[in-house]
């Protein structure tokens, strides 16, 4: 049986040896850096999937709370008005309460839109004609004097 020799820590090696054992171990390196990133991940994201199941167990109950909450609201107005003009009145306030988040949320939608500023892009425009050799390229209806201002007032910012 033959047996492949270790190398001695302690044994001197050429510079020849060291630069062709190199690849091997940079590939050895990153293989188990990769395989300790994907184990933390998984630990990590067991972890978000449970408790995004708790949340969602809870999100389920408060459902059933509201709507006792509902119940109790009609019967509540019920000891004063008809059960039906009651109930009537409970719904009104929840669709007046439902159609004011509905309208802050598109309003809400609307100021994300797009996903990207518009500052991104033409910094990142900016960017690639430096590296192509192009130079600072001047944004549509952006003077070069205001280009400074901006750079100015974000640093101090």
């Amino acid at each position: 049986m033959t047996s492949i020799p270790t190398p001695n820590p302690k044994q001197k090696q050429s510079l020849a040896e060291l630069v062709s054992a190199l690849p091997s171990l940079v590939t050895t390196l990153v293989k188990d850096e990769l395989t300790l990133l994907k184990s933390e991940v998984v630990k990590r994201l067991s972890k978000l999937g449970i408790g995004a199941g708790l949340i969602a167990a809870a999100l389920f109950l408060l459902f059933f709370v509201f709507a006792v909450l509902v119940a109790a609201a009609i019967l509540g107005i019920a000891t004063a008005l008809p059960a039906w003009l009651s109930a009537l009145i409970v719904a009104a306030g929840l669709l007046v309460i439902a159609i004011i988040l509905a309208l802050v949320g598109v309003s809400s939608i609307k100021k994300g839109i797009p996903p990207v500023s518009e500052e991104s892009i033409t910094s990142l425009k900016k960017d690639v004609n430096a590296v192509k050799g192009l130079g600072e390229t001047k944004a549509p209806g952006e003077t070069k004097a205001s280009g400074d201002t901006k750079e100015l007032g974000a640093k101090h910012e």
